[in-house]
């Protein structure tokens, strides 16, 4: 009998070096803090200069091992230069997080094609941007971790988050396509779907002309902590979990989504104000 192939195992931590794409605040810079005191050798990626090098000076580990590569996931046509200098910086890159992005408080009718157009740029083609320049590198390493934080809505969709939830959906629609492709490659990749994060995402929303929101709802001022988020999160991407989700009582949605019969599921979406 064929013996079947086994996979690698990927190192520790503590010989790893991680790159994270939106390390300047919420849970980038919470996982930039975690992944510091484990070890790790970091490179911190974001639009803001300030913000991640803020972000290393709260980060207890040598400075020598955390290294700040500002970028801008907008400007599409940088992305496969930025990732070749991501991997110039320590040699490789063993784990990948994208965490970097933008949502929306808008109604479709009243979201200009711009403003939708930017939230797929940033939410999905930069992610699939940076992992197709990244892919060679791993697949000649013999081992990767590509980590997504996607989102509840990233399975289903409601009310002021059209084009958000577009991005999202179209994340996990590539991501789980490409897994099968790479999975003998000992590449793994984790879907990350919180819910109610206690960040600034929601008060740096898109308006439908563009604007910012410049609010926090109550949903995310009473949510958990990004130190709470990233101590659950944590353990399950220590497994490679394929697709992890991490929420409160919002979590309920997504068991309808899948037990309670279409039409009602979708009644009680309508009638939902909350997510």
């Amino acid at each position: 009998m064929k013996r079947k192939k086994e996979r690698k195992i990927t190192p520790p931590i503590n010989t790893q070096v991680i790159w994270i794409v939106g390390a300047s605040s919420g849970i980038g810079a919470a996982l930039a803090k975690h992944y510091s005191s484990l070890g790790a050798r970091l490179i911190l990626s974001a639009r803001s200069r300030d913000g991640l090098y803020h972000v290393k000076t709260t980060c207890k580990a040598n400075p020598m091992n955390i290294h700040v590569l500002p970028l801008d996931l907008e400007k599409n046509d940088t992305l496969v230069e930025k990732t070749q200098e991501a991997l110039r910086i320590f040699g490789r890159i063993d784990t990948v997080i994208h965490t970097a992005g933008i949502t929306q408080r808008a109604l479709a009718v009243e979201t200009d094609i711009t403003v939708a157009k930017k939230i797929m740029t940033v939410n999905y083609w930069g992610p699939v941007t940076i992992t197709q320049a990244l892919l060679p590198s791993m697949l000649s390493q013999g081992r990767g971790h590509i980590i997504v934080i996607s989102s509840l809505m990233g399975k289903i969709g409601t009310q002021l988050r059209s084009s958000y939830a577009a991005s999202k959906h179209a994340l996990h629609g590539y991501f789980e396509s490409l897994r099968p492709e790479i999975y003998a490659s000992n590449i793994h990749i984790s879907m990350v779907c919180p819910g109610f994060v206690n960040t600034s995402l929601g008060e740096k929303a898109l308006k439908g002309n563009g604007e910012l929101y410049l609010k926090k709802d109550d949903v995310h001022r009473n949510a958990m902590s990004v130190e709470e988020f990233v101590k659950k999160l944590s353990p399950h991407l220590a497994k490679q979990k394929e697709e992890i989700f991490i929420a409160g009582p919002e979590i309920k949605v997504i068991w309808a989504s899948k037990f309670l019969p279409g039409k009602f599921f979708r009644k009680k979406i309508r009638e939902s104000k909350v997510i």
